[in-house]
């Protein structure tokens, strides 16, 4: 029973990140473009969400905004069940039912529980970055890298080897374990302090709450490294196989030399725009999912 139980919970988790993700999808490529905007010095000139959003809608239509759709989706059907399982499995054993743990206890465990997801779903992250960066090749009438995941995953294997997969995977693990850390226990904190204090009881009102605050506080910490992740994904060894940036120190010291220390907060308001609407669409329908299925609150 405790086997079928846990099956469900991977299931429902599966089933609303997908919702969410594809909810979302379109902000978070405009976020990726805006990170990456500034690193060749063609595109000196100041850019914007708006303008992002133009040029997608004038080289590739509606369509194009959902480019790398499918190994996002891919992504989160390892990250999210393993992460948001982890993380209450690890809650419960370590305290009793009716006892709660601290903010900071919960900031660790949902750190840990991020840093094993994203350990497992690196690869599909770093091709869904290259195909959201192939998307702004193409608009600049260049032959794009790869015609789909599985041609992304095979020539990423090919040219870089089954190592090259994990390319980032440092940055990307420094920013799982901030989101998470600012997601999970942020979530669970918040939606516990307002049950507690009577704001609301456990329905739509006091999850919706929840995840607009775990939204704020992951991002606030997240974005630096995301930005960091973003790039270090993204470059490719030239033909003499050297890259711009040798590790993420020294991507965070050229970014921060050559733009100034906003640069790090580059798309926070898009991630934001985002990961708010994201956290709500996820955590409303992984909570209704749950009652469904017979299970407890999260």
């Amino acid at each position: 029973d405790g086997r079928r139980a846990h099956t469900t919970k991977l299931a429902v988790t599966a089933m609303s990140a997908t919702a969410a993700e594809t909810a979302t999808f379109p902000v978070d490529l405009i976020k990726t473009r805006l990170q990456l905007h500034g690193e060749s010095l063609v595109s000196s000139r100041r850019t914007s969400a708006v303008r992002v959003v133009a040029e997608i809608l004038r080289n590739d239509g509606v369509l194009g905004l959902y480019k790398g759709l499918s190994p996002a989706i891919i992504r989160h059907m390892f990250y999210t069940p393993i992460r948001i399982v982890n993380y209450e499995f690890l809650r419960n054993f370590l305290v009793p039912a009716d006892h709660t743990l601290s903010l900071s206890s919960k900031a660790i465990i949902g750190g840990i529980s991020g840093v094993i997801a994203q350990v497992v779903a690196s690869p599909a992250d770093l091709v869904k970055v290259r195909m959201q960066a192939d998307s702004r090749i193409a608009s600049q009438g260049l032959q794009p890298r790869y015609c789909g995941p599985f041609d992304a995953f095979n020539k990423i294997i090919q040219t870089e080897g089954v190592r090259g997969l994990w390319k980032g995977v440092l940055p990307n693990v420094q920013r799982a374990f901030l989101v998470n850390m600012g997601e999970l226990a942020c979530y669970d904190h918040a939606k516990r302090f307002v049950i507690n204090n009577n704001i609301a009881n456990d329905n739509i009102y006091a999850h919706t709450l929840s995840s607009i605050m775990s939204g704020l506080s992951a991002t606030t910490l997240s974005c630096p490294a995301d930005v960091i992740k973003t790039r270090m994904m993204n470059q490719a060894a030239d033909k003499q196989g050297n890259c711009k940036y040798r590790n993420s120190y020294d991507c965070l010291v050229k970014t921060v030399r050559v733009e100034g220390l906003k640069a790090l907060w580059k798309g926070f308001f898009p991630t934001w725009a985002r990961l708010g609407p994201w956290q709500f669409v996820f955590w409303v329908s992984y909570e209704k999912f749950r009652q469904i299925a017979g299970l407890s609150s999260f």
